[in-house]
């Protein structure tokens, strides 16, 4: 069976049906690999936001699947979305190119360079908050706020996940079906679908969310490299060091990264905001939007 890091999912939206196209595209070249970004809103004296996705593995394209960062961006800043080396659009890596954490920083570094943002505010989703908080120990001059949504721990080791005890049930039929399958990207995808099953505090939401989100970008191979690369990754004595505003947030029930996590996060972070979300699982993004916007909105004023 596939380790279940690979499918630590760190969705940020996705609710009230497709967003409109990006106002602009480009693209970032680097010496490892071209990072595709897509900007919404326009330049303006609030400050931008970089959103990171989670995954490993994983576009960014299930952040945009509702009109939650439009939104955020027509409110009068600038939202800016990119795909971590080797999912969605950004495919040309050169061959042996790493999938360290120090690599996935320099990738973030080359894409606010490229803007010229000066500051910013990054808004780190499941796994994506890993991203976020290694680049904000290396460059917090850079960092204006912090947004950790349903993030991973700073070390993949703390990180309190309790599908074994809440869904027995599902992981054994889910083993059974990839068994079947074999290792093959039909049965990657499978897995990862079933994976969507077990993340949702509403039925309803996770019925629609699935049968809107036919493709969800998934590159199980960089998952697992990915994985593999951070898997002794520790950031706990860099959480202590920030000195920006930061606010971490939590679904109530998310099964995938527990309240816990959230909590000790929280905790380690010199007056970091604490935000739950009663009725979500791991997305609370998709199943309270309205109080989503409300809540990154307040921080970012």
């Amino acid at each position: 069976m596939r380790t279940i890091l690979t499918f630590i999912i760190l969705i940020a939206s996705l609710a009230l049906g497709r967003a409109d196209a990006a106002t602009t595209s480009g693209v970032v070249l680097t010496p490892d690999v071209d990072v595709a970004y897509e900007v919404y809103g326009s330049p303006s004296a609030s400050l931008p936001v970089i959103a990171v996705n989670g995954g490993p593995g994983l576009s960014h394209a299930y952040m945009i699947q509702n009109d939650v960062w439009p939104r955020i961006a027509e409110a009068g800043r600038q939202v800016v979305f990119y795909d971590q080396r080797g999912t969605g659009k950004s495919t040309r890596v050169r061959a042996g190119a790493s999938q360290s954490m120090d690599a996935q920083v320099a990738d973030l570094e080359a894409l606010r360079t490229k803007l010229a943002f000066s500051k910013c505010v990054f808004v780190g989703d499941s796994y994506g908050g890993l991203i976020a908080m290694a680049y904000a120990a290396k460059f917090p001059q850079h960092v204006a706020k912090l947004v950790l949504s349903d993030s991973a721990a700073p070390a993949w080791k703390d990180l309190v996940h309790i599908f074994p005890q809440v869904f027995p049930d599902r992981l054994a039929a889910n083993a059974a079906r990839e068994k079947k399958l074999g290792d093959t990207d039909a049965a990657a995808q499978t897995s990862l679908r079933d994976h969507f099953m077990m993340i949702f505090y509403s039925e309803e939401k996770r019925d629609a969310y699935l049968a809107g989100a036919k493709d969800l970008g998934y590159n199980p191979r960089v998952g697992e490299a990915v994985s593999k690369a951070t898997a002794t990754l520790d950031l706990t004595t860099a959480l202590p060091k920030f000195t920006f505003p930061t606010m971490v947030i939590t679904g109530r029930y998310d099964m995938n990264v527990a309240p816990l996590t959230a909590w000790r996060m929280y905790k380690a972070i010199r007056g970091a905001t604490f935000v739950v979300f009663e009725k979500s699982g791991h997305l609370p993004s998709y199943e309270e939007p309205e109080k989503y916007i409300r809540v990154i909105e307040d921080f970012l004023k």
